[in-house]
Order: C-alpha cells, then structure tokens, then sequence
C-alpha cells in the first residue's frame, strides 16, 4: 500500500477501524494513527460545487492558517482585519502607475512608541516630529523647475532664469522654495517667469529677486502661481 501525508477524498460517515478513509464530503485526508487510517475534518474542506456559501472550487480553513515559507498569490481579499508583521525591508507595488490607498488615520512611530509621523482624519491635518524636503541646487543660468522640485538653491551669480511650470489643476497646492545663495550678486537678478504663456506670478508676467540674499516662496492655486 503506497504511503501519502495528504489528499482529497471524495468521503463520507465516520471512517471504520480497517483503514476507511473519515470526515465529511469534501474534507482534506490526513493520516491519524500510525495504522495509517485517514480522517478529515469540517475545518478544512474543499467545495466542489457552490456550497456553504463559498464559489465552486474552493478551499476553506475554518481556523488559524500558519506558514513558514512564501505565499504567492494573483489577489489577496482581507475582509475583516489585517495585521503585518514584519523584520527587514518590505516592499508594495511593481509599477509606477500602482496606487496604495487607505481610509482612516495613519500613525508611524519608532519600537519605543515615539510619534514620526500622524496623519488625522478627525483633524483633517498631517503630523511630523520633523521635516526634510527635496534639495536642488541650482548652478545654470537658465533653469526649468518640475513638479519634482521643492527648495531650489541658486549658487551661480549673475543672472539667473527660473521657469515656472504651468499651473494645473494636477499641480494646485504645489509650492516652491527658492533661494539665492551665491554671495555678493551685485548688479545680477533672479528672475522667475513662466514656462509658457497665460498665466501670471501674483498678477505679473515675471517676478524679480534682487537685493542681498533674497529668498521666496510660490503656491499654485491651479490657474496662476503666487508669492507668500
């Protein structure tokens, strides 16, 4: 007689003590003695048809489901509640055009409990314990800024061009740092216009920076860039 640690069998009644297989319809045989009589149990059962509730060709554990090796799946569908843990890097998405949605608050704290980051949805606000943002230095005499940037540190002297992209309504809210950090400008400017035309800087075709060390800040409100 061939020896086996699991299968699917087709079973039903309590199983004798010759060896018939045990469990119900549909139930995953595993060995229960050493005599080598198989049982199964309702916890784990496998429907052919549309039983139970279930899709036809189903696999049901009713119970705690432990792995140590790898899970590959097309779609995981969590209905109630899920929790990850976790050591090492973990990564989530493939694509640039993938999409990682929640609802609800987000919290990111240290192991000690130590608040990083918080973002509430009672308050409508985010929180941080502190904050970096995106550097470019700028060492062109002609710059187009991106949707990309954030600070923009200028340290080339003479006359610098800064091109704004085109306000939209992807890019409403966006806003720009810009600072001359080259030393003794002298008679040289900052200028800071649009990268096409139709749209305005607080209302002007261009706004200028000039002076000792001048620093400003932009926000887009979808139509036109202004100065705050």
């Amino acid at each position: 007689m061939a020896k086996f640690a699991w299968a699917y069998v087709n079973c039903s009644g309590s199983g004798t003590a010759d060896g018939a297989s045990a469990g119900p319809t549909g139930s995953l045989q595993f060995i229960s003695g050493s005599g080598g009589h198989t049982t199964g149990s309702a916890k784990l059962v496998f429907y052919t048809g549309s039983l139970g509730g279930y899709t036809a060709n189903s696999l049901v554990l009713s119970g705690n489901f432990h792995v140590s090796g790898t899970i590959s799946a097309s779609v995981f569908h969590v209905k109630d509640t899920a929790i990850i843990d976790a050591t090492g890097s973990t990564y989530f998405g493939d694509s640039n055009d993938d999409v990682h949605m929640r609802t609800g608050s987000l919290v990111v704290s240290t192991v000690a409990g130590n608040l990083i980051l918080s973002t509430s949805y009672g308050q409508q606000a985010t929180y941080v314990k502190g904050f970096g943002a995106g550097y470019t230095a700028v060492a062109v005499a002609s710059y187009a800024i991106t949707n990309g940037d954030y600070i923009l540190g200028v340290r080339r002297g003479n006359y610098i061009t800064m091109s704004l992209p085109a306000p939209t309504a992807g890019n409403t809210g966006r806003v720009f740092l810009i600072k001359d950090e080259f030393e003794n400008r002298g008679t040289g400017s900052i200028y800071v216009t649009g990268a096409s035309s139709g749209f305005t800087i607080d209302h002007s075709d261009s706004y200028v920076m000039s002076g000792s060390s001048p620093a400003i800040s932009l926000y887009s409100n979808g139509s036109n860039w202004f100065v705050f």
